[in-house]
């Protein structure tokens, strides 16, 4: 079907493009009649605005772009939620990318995202990510601009975060206090700032209740999988069979630990307790439910929006602004496998 234009409806009522783009507006210039004819001969022919044109005039794609490294994963689809819900709200669309843990590939769907010139950019960062130089092209580029959860510290963009190292922190505390004495670390890959920060948040725990750190008893993932959890736990048991408390990186590590222990009769949490991260739904239906870290990810997404919303509009204000952090508070969810 043809594209019904402006001027289509004005030769049609035998008026200016300029009453006719008046009266779809609501310009109190144009009187009730005109306007009523407009309306109804614009809804009979299904008129819609030429979106492209009316960017260019507001130079407002209306459009933001959401790239994160897996669309499947718990804990970024309560985020996508959090991001979607609060644009709506406030009129944009959100295109989403998945970077598949990939540098390369998130490279690319940054540029693809500049060249769409979305209004704004929210980014978790993918493992692979080991430099900052195509992060600065957007801050070059003034783009609206927001990192959440995996983030490089080094690029001046507002941020959401939580404090890591205090969450894992908290979590070897709770194994601690449940009476582990011995405890390994099943971490994240080497690059990710989190990992890094939950690692530095275990030896921390270890250190301040003078359990000696044994980096044996660290285990870095390479994809932070289910399968990866199994492995891990068969090599915690054959490596050191006196472990009695296990750290996760996360709750898809640690339901892998806990399936495999259930397959080889470990009893959890008489023989070994564990605790995991970011209190996916599966921590809930396994047996025995899993010990997390609640990471508030709806929320996460809603205060990315909102950042970026701030940001946004100041800048459409030509108003100064300044990048802010906000950080979210974690909290322990104790259940049956450190009880």
């Amino acid at each position: 079907m043809k594209e019904i234009t402006l001027k289509q409806i004005a030769e049609t009522l035998g008026i200016s493009v300029t009453t006719v783009s008046k009266a779809l507006k609501g310009y109190s210039d144009v009187n009730e009649k005109t306007r009523q004819s407009v309306l109804d001969l614009a809804s009979s022919l299904q008129y819609t605005p030429n979106s492209f044109a009316v960017n260019l005039r507001t130079k407002e794609s209306k459009t933001i772009g959401l790239v994160i490294p897996e669309v499947v994963h718990h804990f970024f689809s309560n985020v996508i939620k959090g991001i979607i819900e609060e644009a709506e709200k406030n009129g944009y669309l959100v295109i989403i990318l998945q970077s598949n843990e990939s540098l390369e590939l998130e490279k690319k769907q940054i540029e693809l995202l500049i060249n769409k010139r979305v209004d704004g950019i929210i980014i978790s960062l993918s493992n692979d990510a080991n430099n900052e130089i195509y992060l600065q092209q957007i801050i070059d580029r003034e783009i609206p601009f927001v990192q959440f959860d995996k983030i490089s510290k080094l690029i001046p963009s507002s941020k959401v975060i939580i404090n890591d190292q205090k969450a894992a922190y908290q979590a070897v505390k709770h194994l601690i206090d449940k009476g582990c004495k011995k405890i390994a670390h099943i971490r994240g890959p080497i690059n990710p700032q989190n990992a890094i920060d939950r690692f530095l948040g275990y030896k921390k725990a270890l250190e301040d209740h003078n359990i000696t750190f044994d980096s044996s008893l660290v285990y870095p993932c390479k994809h932070v999988t289910f399968e990866e959890g199994k492995e891990f736990a068969a090599r915690i048991l054959a490596d050191h069979k006196d472990v009695d408390g296990i750290f996760v990186i996360t709750d898809m590590v640690a339901v892998g630990v806990l399936a495999h222990f259930n397959e080889h009769q470990i009893k959890v949490p008489e023989q070994i307790k564990i605790i995991g991260f970011s209190n996916w739904f599966m921590s809930q239906v396994i047996t025995p439910k899993l010990s997390t870290v609640d990471q508030p990810s709806f929320e996460m997404g809603e205060q990315a929006f909102k950042l970026l919303l701030e940001e946004m509009h100041a800048r459409k204000e030509f108003l100064p602004f300044t990048p802010r952090t906000i950080e979210l508070d974690t909290s322990i969810i104790e259940r049956e496998s450190t009880f």
